[in-house]
């Protein structure tokens, strides 16, 4: 795998800070990727908004990443939204028939990390037989896979406190 950098992506929630991660001489993030190229279709602006908003205001600041919002898991990552009807407080996040997927992964065991990756338009049954997110699913895997090996590796540090990930190196910048 190509060397990519991990970097904040919103940390302004109340209960989650959100990473992303960017190829080395890419301009933009795989997040920001797919939020630009969906929202810019006006089929999947209303879907790519409804994410936009379960992922900032409902993981980021209202519940961080829990279990019942990251129910949908595929291989080393994690689809979004959630799959299924689920009631947190009075809230009922459900999402049949929802057109897209971001995979993202949950750092750490407080729900207060996660690194959200890029994603596409579901259009069968699986990540498999779905033309235009497999390839995105299976970046996101070795993504994760080799964020979680740095994680063991003590290549990243996470200060629990601050809702960070660090460079063990303390360079400021994570490249793996």
């Amino acid at each position: 795998m190509n060397i990519f950098a991990l970097e904040v992506w919103d940390d302004e929630g109340k209960k989650c800070t959100f990473y992303t991660v960017r190829w080395e001489d890419a301009a933009d993030n795989e997040t920001d990727k797919f939020f630009n190229k969906y929202d810019a279709i006006l089929e999947l602006k209303l879907a790519t908004q409804q994410l936009l908003s379960f992922v900032l205001d409902s993981v980021g600041d209202d519940h961080g990443a829990v279990d019942a919002l990251f129910n949908r898991p595929e291989n080393e990552v994690t689809g979004l939204p959630n799959t299924g009807k689920v009631k947190i407080q009075q809230l009922l996040f459900a999402y049949p028939n929802f057109p897209l997927r971001l995979y993202a992964l949950r750092v750490n065991n407080r729900n207060d990390i996660v690194v959200l990756f890029n994603g596409g338009i579901k259009s069968a049954w699986t990540n498999q037989e779905s033309k235009d997110i497999h390839f995105k699913w299976i970046e996101a895997c070795r993504f994760a896979k080799r964020i979680e090996e740095a994680l063991r590796d003590g290549e990243i540090i996470i200060d629990g406190d601050n809702r960070r990930m660090l460079s063990a190196a303390n360079d400021g910048e994570i490249l793996l």
